[in-house]
Protein backbone atom coordinates (compact mmCIF):
# COMPACT_ATOMS: atom_id res chain seq x y z
CA UNK A 1 0.00 0.00 0.00
CA UNK A 2 1.81 3.16 -0.55
CA UNK A 3 1.52 6.51 1.25
CA UNK A 4 -0.53 9.16 1.23
CA UNK A 5 1.08 12.69 -0.35
CA UNK A 6 1.89 14.57 1.90
CA UNK A 7 -0.36 17.94 2.16
CA UNK A 8 1.67 20.92 0.92
CA UNK A 9 1.08 24.78 2.47
CA UNK A 10 0.72 28.04 0.49
CA UNK A 11 0.66 31.37 2.00
CA UNK A 12 -0.41 34.47 -0.13
CA UNK A 13 0.82 37.86 1.57
CA UNK A 14 -0.10 40.95 0.56
CA UNK A 15 -0.18 44.26 2.72
CA UNK A 16 -3.40 44.25 5.08
CA UNK A 17 -5.08 41.07 3.45
CA UNK A 18 -8.25 42.45 1.97
CA UNK A 19 -7.30 43.12 -1.78
CA UNK A 20 -4.77 40.65 -3.25
CA UNK A 21 -3.79 38.13 -0.93
CA UNK A 22 -7.16 37.15 -0.24
CA UNK A 23 -8.36 36.95 -4.07
CA UNK A 24 -5.36 34.83 -4.14
CA UNK A 25 -6.45 32.23 -1.39
CA UNK A 26 -10.17 32.25 -2.86
CA UNK A 27 -8.66 31.81 -6.84
CA UNK A 28 -6.43 29.19 -5.72
CA UNK A 29 -8.53 26.95 -3.07
CA UNK A 30 -11.52 26.74 -6.09
CA UNK A 31 -8.72 25.57 -8.56
CA UNK A 32 -7.43 22.98 -6.14
CA UNK A 33 -11.37 21.83 -5.36
CA UNK A 34 -12.52 21.76 -8.91
CA UNK A 35 -9.57 19.36 -9.50
CA UNK A 36 -10.45 17.68 -6.31
CA UNK A 37 -6.84 18.41 -4.62
CA UNK A 38 -7.98 20.35 -1.66
CA UNK A 39 -7.28 16.91 0.40
CA UNK A 40 -3.30 17.60 -0.56
CA UNK A 41 -2.78 21.50 -0.82
CA UNK A 42 -4.18 23.85 1.55
CA UNK A 43 -4.23 27.68 0.53
CA UNK A 44 -4.31 30.20 3.41
CA UNK A 45 -3.65 34.36 3.01
CA UNK A 46 -2.24 36.86 5.49
CA UNK A 47 -1.04 40.87 5.43
CA UNK A 48 2.09 41.97 6.28
CA UNK A 49 0.10 44.76 8.16
CA UNK A 50 -2.67 44.05 10.88
CA UNK A 51 -4.67 47.24 10.15
CA UNK A 52 -7.82 44.85 9.42
CA UNK A 53 -7.49 41.77 11.51
CA UNK A 54 -10.42 39.84 11.51
CA UNK A 55 -12.06 41.30 8.81
CA UNK A 56 -13.52 40.35 5.75
CA UNK A 57 -11.88 41.07 2.20
CA UNK A 58 -12.82 44.88 0.59
CA UNK A 59 -16.35 44.11 -0.88
CA UNK A 60 -14.81 45.46 -4.09
CA UNK A 61 -12.69 42.41 -4.01
CA UNK A 62 -15.89 40.01 -3.02
CA UNK A 63 -18.61 41.69 -5.92
CA UNK A 64 -15.09 41.40 -8.57
CA UNK A 65 -14.64 37.89 -7.58
CA UNK A 66 -18.35 36.75 -7.56
CA UNK A 67 -18.51 37.64 -11.35
CA UNK A 68 -16.15 35.34 -11.80
CA UNK A 69 -17.11 32.61 -10.10
CA UNK A 70 -15.55 32.85 -6.62
CA UNK A 71 -16.79 33.50 -3.06
CA UNK A 72 -14.34 35.24 -0.71
CA UNK A 73 -16.81 35.89 1.92
CA UNK A 74 -15.66 33.57 4.67
CA UNK A 75 -12.33 34.46 4.71
CA UNK A 76 -10.99 37.31 7.24
CA UNK A 77 -7.97 39.53 7.44
CA UNK A 78 -4.90 38.43 9.58
CA UNK A 79 -1.64 39.19 9.82
CA UNK A 80 1.74 36.75 9.17
CA UNK A 81 3.16 35.40 12.22
CA UNK A 82 6.17 33.58 13.50
CA UNK A 83 4.40 30.10 13.35
CA UNK A 84 3.72 30.88 9.54
CA UNK A 85 7.32 30.37 8.68
CA UNK A 86 7.04 26.64 10.31
CA UNK A 87 3.67 25.81 8.56
CA UNK A 88 3.85 26.77 4.89
CA UNK A 89 6.01 24.75 2.60
CA UNK A 90 5.49 28.47 -0.31
CA UNK A 91 5.22 31.93 1.07
CA UNK A 92 4.05 34.19 -2.06
CA UNK A 93 4.03 37.93 -1.66
CA UNK A 94 2.01 39.92 -4.55
CA UNK A 95 4.66 42.30 -4.92
CA UNK A 96 8.47 43.71 -3.66
CA UNK A 97 7.45 45.42 -0.64
CA UNK A 98 5.65 42.41 1.36
CA UNK A 99 8.53 40.17 -0.45
CA UNK A 100 11.24 42.11 1.41
CA UNK A 101 9.58 42.02 4.88
CA UNK A 102 8.64 38.01 4.05
CA UNK A 103 12.23 37.75 3.59
CA UNK A 104 13.70 40.26 6.68
CA UNK A 105 11.08 38.13 9.11
CA UNK A 106 12.31 34.61 7.80
CA UNK A 107 13.91 32.69 10.33
CA UNK A 108 17.85 31.66 9.42
CA UNK A 109 16.10 27.96 9.60
CA UNK A 110 12.98 28.12 7.25
CA UNK A 111 13.34 25.95 4.24
CA UNK A 112 10.40 27.13 2.31
CA UNK A 113 10.08 28.49 -0.93
CA UNK A 114 9.71 32.79 -0.17
CA UNK A 115 9.07 34.41 -3.50
CA UNK A 116 7.15 36.80 -5.83
CA UNK A 117 3.41 35.04 -6.72
CA UNK A 118 3.90 36.36 -10.21
CA UNK A 119 6.94 34.14 -10.78
CA UNK A 120 4.64 31.08 -11.94
CA UNK A 121 2.84 33.26 -14.57
CA UNK A 122 6.13 33.92 -16.33
CA UNK A 123 4.73 35.27 -19.53
CA UNK A 124 2.92 37.73 -18.03
CA UNK A 125 4.73 41.17 -18.11
CA UNK A 126 3.88 42.16 -14.63
CA UNK A 127 6.56 40.94 -11.51
CA UNK A 128 3.77 42.13 -9.05
CA UNK A 129 0.02 42.16 -8.17
CA UNK A 130 -0.93 45.60 -8.03
CA UNK A 131 -2.33 46.93 -4.96
CA UNK A 132 -6.35 48.04 -6.16
CA UNK A 133 -7.07 49.80 -3.07
CA UNK A 134 -7.16 53.19 -3.78
CA UNK A 135 -7.82 53.06 -7.53
CA UNK A 136 -11.28 52.18 -9.24
CA UNK A 137 -13.25 48.84 -10.10
CA UNK A 138 -11.07 47.52 -12.77
CA UNK A 139 -8.01 46.88 -10.45
CA UNK A 140 -9.70 44.38 -8.74
CA UNK A 141 -10.62 42.36 -11.92
CA UNK A 142 -6.81 43.14 -13.49
CA UNK A 143 -6.07 41.25 -10.13
CA UNK A 144 -8.15 38.34 -10.52
CA UNK A 145 -6.40 38.14 -14.34
CA UNK A 146 -3.25 37.63 -12.90
CA UNK A 147 -4.09 35.81 -9.82
CA UNK A 148 -5.27 33.08 -12.65
CA UNK A 149 -2.54 33.04 -14.19
CA UNK A 150 -0.39 32.59 -11.28
CA UNK A 151 -2.29 29.98 -9.79
CA UNK A 152 -2.46 27.92 -12.90
CA UNK A 153 1.59 27.83 -12.60
CA UNK A 154 1.67 27.67 -8.80
CA UNK A 155 -0.50 24.55 -9.25
CA UNK A 156 1.78 22.71 -11.84
CA UNK A 157 4.45 23.48 -9.70
CA UNK A 158 3.21 21.77 -6.91
CA UNK A 159 2.09 18.90 -8.72
CA UNK A 160 5.74 18.06 -10.25
CA UNK A 161 6.93 18.82 -6.53
CA UNK A 162 4.78 17.25 -4.50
Amino acid sequence: MSALPSTQRVLFVCLGNICRSPTAEGVFRKLLADRGLEHRIHADSCGTADWHSGKPPDPRSIAAAKRRGYDLEALRARPLCWEDYYTFDYMLAMDESNLEVLRRESPLDYAGHIGLFLDFAPDLPEREVPDPYYGEGDGFLRVLELVEAASDGLLAELLQHG
